[in-house]
């Protein structure tokens, strides 16, 4: 089993590429813990785990609540005694033109995709440093690389996220802590769901592989860099799009 007995921390387990990551993970040996704001998806992702075998335990998430992101870490280190791995995959997009966009959707966004992976790494890095190792992932996205039109907000934070990943990873790397990103294209997902069929058939088109991703595509990358094989990588940031941007 590639990530046999690596305690693994997800936020936004509670559906789609959290969730599919964490079914994943489990099933290669890792203890999850599933952090998330909707306890119902949340604890039905454990249930899955538990189905097939594997360990993990809910934990009530709002990665803007720094409070709770200590506890979250506090709860894991009595459980298990140690943190290999945090995921930073909780994300949300509320989409507008710039001249449309409200400063509360730019708050929003901005709070939740970039102030939260920070909240959730502040509150791990004391127990990684301690354990002397540790790998961080920020789930970022193309539109962090590339822009797109009508996600000002959401580029914005997932460019911040991209860079705060580079940083984190000469920051931390001298505590044998690795940093890195994922970088995915259109996943079929909820978040992806609200889109416009036009659109989604026009990025089929410009992708070289003709689909979209899907959860699991993005998962296994996750799993790479959370394994031991990925030990010597570190300020990666890893496109997960079907060559969309070639």
């Amino acid at each position: 089993m590639r990530l046999e007995n690596k305690v693994v921390i997800i936020t936004g387990a509670g559906s789609g590429i959290g969730k599919q990551t964490a079914l994943i993970f489990a099933r290669e040996g890792a203890k999850i813990v599933v952090a998330d704001m909707n306890e119902n998806g949340a604890k039905e992702t454990v249930e899955e785990i538990e189905s097939q075998g594997g360990e993990a335990f809910f934990a009530k998430l709002d990665v803007c609540n720094r409070e709770q992101s200590k506890q979250v870490v506090k709860d894991t280190l009595e459980r298990y005694g140690k943190i290999d791995v945090l995921i930073n995959n909780a994300g949300i997009n509320q989409d507008a033109l710039v001249q449309k966009m409200t400063e509360e959707q730019w708050d929003k966004v901005i709070t939740v995709d970039l102030k939260g992976p920070f909240n959730c790494i502040q509150a791990v890095v004391d127990a990684m440093t301690e354990h002397g190792t540790g790998e961080i992932i920020n789930v970022s996205s193309i539109v962090g690389l590339y822009g797109n039109i009508g996600q000002t907000n959401y580029a914005a934070a997932k460019a911040g996220l991209i860079g705060m990943t580079k940083t984190l990873a000469k920051e931390l790397g001298k505590r044998g802590i690795r940093v890195n990103a994922v970088a995915p294209g259109f996943i079929s997902t909820p978040m992806t769901a609200g889109v416009p069929e036009k659109i989604l058939e026009m990025m089929k088109e410009k992708t070289p592989l003709k689909r979209l991703g899907q959860p699991d595509d993005v998962a296994y990358a996750l799993m790479y860099l959370a394994s031991d094989e990925a030990n010597f990588v570190n300020g990666a940031v890893l496109s997960v799009d079907g060559g969309l941007l070639i």
